[in-house]
């Protein structure tokens, strides 16, 4: 302690000078290598001409309204978004009616906070101000991933969705899904993460604002009318996600061979290096990945080829065989309520999980922990979302069950929770096997 020196002045405390280097960093110093990089976003998003890894990049979906939105149950978010949709309606017609009576009404004096009825943000405010009106559209639900591993029935809508960013070109139809490579925000407080997926991904499920990199994106265009009576035909025509830049810099150092996709499954393998991440933890924190192209055409390769087998378990999760943990049962009770680990004493046994009160899984394996995505493991996100909710200010339930049930498969939350394992399992060995990043 420094009570004990007298001084801060004490020779014997062996003061250190900090000085801040030219970013303002006073401790967890970047690396200036990592700023040599290729930057992995693009100045500009849609720019066919950067001098970046990838041509676009997106936000997560942000609602901010996420117990109306989502919902592990299709026919409850339907009916909460048109409950919502029908009262929003109603304000904007009393405003309107009240902003013609009077010069001057503002619109938080005005309008009904009550939670239960609808969640108010300035966007939506805005919208009740101008008079727009949105009906409810049932093209509009979509399946989004909500946190790793965790879907849910969502309502994506420009007016009540907050932002929806880039999503209406990068997943702009359920039959025009793109692989996606996500990562952590910019000044989070976990490790840097990152994630595969192929469908719109909330802002939330990564740490510190989901930032969004496609294989491919989709440009809308309208098709001209034959004649006055011919409706509007939508086309979408598909966009490179990867640079042109970047492809020229690979094919130069590792041959002709090598095509976008290469280089996009090479960057996924790359940030599950456990060198690129302890080596530039302190860069991630701060700022989007930057790229580094191994010297050696075997080295990209591997990484090419790790993310490949990363993406099918990462992507795939839903359909593969699920790991063979031990199931105990005393019948067939595959409703969940909230999985807990099994305990020793006090202490928790992460081998063994009490899905309910029927059914027991033990046997898992504890490297299966190992595998950490988002500040926990990806068996725990099972653990912690796939259990019975309800919202303290809109009152709404969210229960998961709802979901295997509209899957048509009573187990789909048992056998998921041991699909995660066999994931976490070989996300490990592929992370294991991935080479040594060399210093450049």
């Amino acid at each position: 302690m420094v009570r004990g020196y007298g001084t801060i002045l004490n020779p014997e405390l062996h003061m250190v000078l900090l000085n801040p280097n030219e970013h303002g960093d006073w401790l967890s110093v970047r690396d200036e290598q990592f700023g040599s990089f290729l930057p992995m976003a693009p100045e500009h998003r849609y720019d066919l001409n950067a001098k970046s890894a990838f041509t676009a990049l997106s936000r997560g979906l942000e609602t901010s309204r996420d117990s109306w939105v989502y919902n592990y149950s299709r026919t409850s978010m339907e009916g909460n978004m048109r409950r919502m949709i029908a009262f929003y309606h109603s304000q904007v017609d009393s405003y309107l009616v009240a902003s013609r009576a009077k010069e001057k009404v503002r619109i938080e004096d005005f309008i009904d906070p009550d939670s239960r009825k609808i969640a108010w943000t300035r966007g939506l405010k805005k919208g009740c101000k101008s008079g727009i009106r949105a009906p409810f559209d049932a093209t509009c639900a979509r399946i989004a991933l909500y946190r790793p591993f965790v879907k849910l029935n969502a309502y994506v809508h420009r007016h009540y969705n907050e932002y929806s960013n880039a999503w209406p070109s990068f997943c702009p139809s359920p039959n025009h899904a793109t692989p996606i490579i996500c990562v952590s925000g910019v000044g989070g407080t976990n490790s840097h993460s990152t994630f595969i997926t192929d469908m719109i991904t909330d802002l939330n499920c990564l740490d510190s604002g989901t930032q969004c990199f496609p294989l491919y994106y989709y440009d809308r265009v309208e098709q001209e009318q034959a004649s006055l009576f011919d409706r509007t035909k939508t086309e979408y025509v598909r966009r490179d996600g990867i640079t042109d830049f970047i492809l020229e810099q690979a094919r130069s150092l590792y041959g002709p061979k090598v095509k976008k996709e290469d280089i996009f499954y090479y960057v996924y393998g790359l940030l599950h290096s456990p060198d690129y991440r302890t080596r530039y933890s302190a860069d991630l924190k701060k700022m989007l990945p930057r790229i580094q192209l191994v010297e050696e055409p075997k080295a990209f390769w591997a990484f090419s080829k790790a993310g490949r087998d990363l993406a099918h378990w990462h992507l795939d999760y839903e359909s593969i065989e699920p790991w063979p943990v031990k199931e105990t049962k005393t019948h067939d009770n595959y409703t969940v309520d909230q999985m807990r680990f099994a305990k020793n004493g006090k202490v928790e046994d992460k081998s063994t999980i009490n899905y309910n009160a029927s059914i027991t899984i033990s046997g898992i394996p504890l490297e299966a922990y190992d595998y950490i995505v988002n500040g926990k493991s990806a068996i725990e996100w099972i653990m912690e979302r796939y259990a019975v909710s309800v919202h303290k200010g809109s009152g709404i339930r969210n229960d998961p069950n709802d979901w295997a049930k509209e899957q048509g498969d009573p187990r789909y939350i048992l056998d998921l929770l041991k699909r995660v394992i066999r994931v976490s399992i070989e996300t490990v060995r592929v992370v294991k096997s991935l080479p040594p990043l060399p210093c450049t």
